[in-house]
């Protein structure tokens, strides 16, 4: 009851605005962006949104949300200018001052897609910029994060004490990037929780753009500690946090157009 309790409180504590903990991210003046497209499965309306979210502190502890509904079926979204407009705009409001790098996260891309975020979302990006005063020009990092995937990884801890070298999943914090990533790309591989039972599965990352001075370790590292930072769990989870975070964003939006389509729905029938 106490540990329930416990938990309880933890929840309560951060939807009030408390930070439960934080990794260090020495990264000065950055901002992190998580961004994914939702789709209704069960409507046959169907609707589609699109969710944005952004770090407003140096912990990445604190963020902006907004989302915009799209088309039906629209993966790529044509409201990203305005969404970074408004974080930017947040951003400074709490910061005296923009970000000098942005580190954006993408969910929901297929292989063959990425040449579109470069150069349908990634132009959204710089034309925000460019909107703002003062010749505003940030290093910028686009990576795509793919879960679902069929890749696994193992780890061998060589022989044993019988003759005989164990195979086990690869630990939280592996990171792959040669041999087996793309000769076109510049991917990696992460493991960044522990399984008991099972075979772990890595998300793969895919860097679409980056006009940073970040380089691959940065990177890697990066997204291994943004794991560590979801509230909900008191381990590391699959993906960095902005991407989860993404993901409750969009959840509420969803639960609040849903409620509004049924009160809509109940008004019109009253009044026939």
């Amino acid at each position: 009851m106490r540990s329930v309790v416990q938990k309880i409180m933890l929840q309560i504590n951060a939807k009030l605005g408390g930070e439960l903990w934080a990794c260090n991210i020495p990264l000065g003046n950055a901002m992190i962006v998580g961004i994914d497209t939702y789709h209704d499965p069960t409507s046959r309306a169907g609707f589609s949104f699109t969710g944005f979210v952004a770090s407003m502190n140096k912990t990445t502890t604190q963020y902006f949300s907004t989302s915009r509904q799209e088309d039906r079926g629209q993966e790529f979204s044509s409201s990203l200018q305005n969404m970074m407009t408004a974080a930017l705009k947040h951003y400074l409001e709490k910061n005296d001052t923009l970000p000098d790098r942005i580190i954006v996260y993408r969910d929901g891309v297929s292989e063959g897609q990425f040449s579109v975020v470069k150069q349908y979302e990634v132009t959204q990006f710089e034309a925000a910029f460019s909107h703002l005063e003062g010749g505003y020009t940030p290093q910028l990092v686009v990576v795509v994060v793919q879960k679902r995937i069929r890749t696994r990884m193992f780890y061998s801890e060589g022989e044993g004490n019988h003759g005989k070298g164990r195979v086990m999943n690869a630990p939280p914090g592996t990171v792959l990037d040669h041999t087996v990533t793309s000769d076109s790309l510049y991917d990696f591989y992460l493991v960044s929780q522990h399984v008991g039972k099972g075979t772990v599965t890595p998300s793969h990352y895919v860097v679409v753009q980056n006009t940073s001075n970040l380089k691959p370790d940065h990177i890697q590292k990066l997204s291994y500690k943004l794991t560590h930072m979801y509230w909900n769990w008191p381990g590391t989870v699959r993906v960095p946090r902005c991407v989860y975070t993404r993901t409750r964003s969009l959840t509420c939006t969803v639960n609040i157009y849903i409620a509004r389509l049924l009160q809509r729905s109940k008004t019109n029938c009253s009044i026939c």
